[in-house]
């Protein structure tokens, strides 16, 4: 068995990197002109949620002088209406005052289990056993994909406060979902040769030095039944030193080059959730870098109110994208967890976003599909609101599903304004979804 033993993180070790965690929030806040009393209580909400940001962000890619309203200030930093008031005011007072770090950390955890820290049952219905055993640190959610946590993946450059992964990144163990044992995640690919392919996720897998990623994906290119490996990250967005300045960044390079010369489609799961995050000259430079390695870098973000909930800044993404040579992948729906509350937008004015981006780019970046939801039995796709028999419907199907005969059929939903999520849909013209078993 090989565990793969705890290194110190790529990103601590850079020159140039500075992060920046709760400890400076009143610090920054106060730079955004927050008040006292505002300033408390974004501090409350990060007692709950993972806040964490870097120099870059900070000095390259947040306009202060709009905050706290810039876009990536609030893709950056909490906000006091995230949480419930009444929460927000408690863990308020229990910082004020001085509470003893135990009573600090026991209402914040009861928060915390309120908001859905793993969606789609992801620590019940997706973990695979090898012989009878759970094999740690993997989901196998569809026939040909697996997923795969690297334990040294579990952070990242910066936090999106509405990461649907934040539990993995509050020091709680029994949310967190990683691995460091790569000899059980061959083992099991062997066992499964329906696998054709195999994602790093996290966190973020790019956080890793050279040789902790190596060590994670050169057992993989011996499987010949693997044709793709995707690693998921945000490091364009917020360090592309990774892969530009960084002290191996060509080493780094170098070993995609070896996944691709394997004979592997290397897919480099981008994700920007505004365009400014790729307007720094340094994010045009990555990607060359990147794509000359022959690996194919896919974007991909939810649909985010108050960061991104506009036609006209997805149509400036996915241009800007297929410009640097990206493919535009997916639109998300916000996952119901977190402080979903703050950040979803309905589904009917999530698909009028998307179509009238997509009607706003050329054939090129029509690649991309959404809006997606990554619900429980599989992601599902809002293709419209039509009219059937003089009821107001939604248009549904399955990109991909659990059971892969629902895959590409069309379904039908009763119209609701407000419905965020696919169980808040009623079935239309039936007495169950496809999905729903008896």
């Amino acid at each position: 068995m090989t565990l793969l033993t705890d290194t110190p993180l790529a990103a601590e070790n850079i020159r140039g990197f500075r992060a920046y965690t709760g400890k400076h929030l009143d610090e920054l806040t106060a730079r955004a002109g927050l008040t006292a009393d505002e300033r408390l209580a974004v501090r409350a909400v990060a007692t709950v949620l993972p806040f964490r940001v870097n120099a870059y962000v900070v000095d390259q890619l947040i306009d202060w002088s709009a905050a706290p309203d810039d876009p990536i200030y609030r893709l950056v930093f909490p906000q006091p209406d995230m949480l419930p008031a009444a929460d927000v005011a408690h863990l308020a007072d229990l910082l004020a005052r001085a509470a003893p770090p135990a009573e600090l950390r026991a209402a914040a955890t009861a928060v915390r289990l309120r908001l859905n820290p793993h969606p789609a049952g992801q620590l019940e219905l997706n973990v695979p056993r090898l012989h009878g055993a759970p094999v740690p640190g993997v989901q196998h959610k569809y026939p040909e994909t697996v997923l795969f946590f690297p334990k040294q993946g579990q952070t990242c450059h910066a936090y999106c406060t509405y990461c649907f992964r934040w539990a993995q990144f509050i020091g709680e163990p029994d949310l967190k979902f990683a691995s460091g044992d790569i000899d059980a995640l061959v083992a099991y690919l062997r066992a499964h040769p329906e696998v054709t392919s195999v994602l790093l996720t996290g966190g973020d897998p790019m956080i890793m030095g050279e040789p902790v990623l190596r060590r994670y994906l050169e057992p993989l290119l011996a499987l010949e039944q693997l044709e793709s490996i995707r690693i998921g990250t945000k490091s364009l967005a917020y360090w592309p030193q990774r892969f530009v300045t960084d002290p191996d960044a060509d080493a780094t390079l170098r070993l995609f080059e070896q996944v691709t010369a394997a004979g592997k489609t290397l897919a480099f799961m981008a994700h920007f959730s505004h365009p400014r995050e790729m307007e720094p000259a340094l994010v045009r430079t990555a990607v060359a870098r990147i794509r000359a390695t022959g690996a194919v870098i896919r974007t991909q973000a939810p649909l985010i109110r108050t960061v991104n909930d506009g036609p006209g800044v997805w149509a400036a993404m996915w241009r800007s994208q297929l410009a640097l040579g990206m493919v535009p992948y997916y639109m998300f729906v916000e996952r119901d967890t977190g402080p979903r509350d703050y950040f979803a937008v309905p589904l009917a004015r999530a698909h009028e976003v998307f179509r009238d981006a997509y009607a706003g780019v050329s054939g090129l970046a029509r690649t991309v599909r959404g809006p997606s939801m990554s619900a429980t039995p599989g992601k599902v796709c809002v293709d419209g609101v039509t009219e059937i028999g003089g009821r107001k419907v939604f248009v549904l199907h399955f990109i991909q599903a659990r059971d892969p005969d629902l895959v590409g059929r069309p379904f039908f939903a009763e119209y609701d304004e407000r419905a965020l999520w696919l169980d808040d849909l009623r079935p239309a013209f039936a007495d169950r979804f496809p999905h729903q078993t008896l």
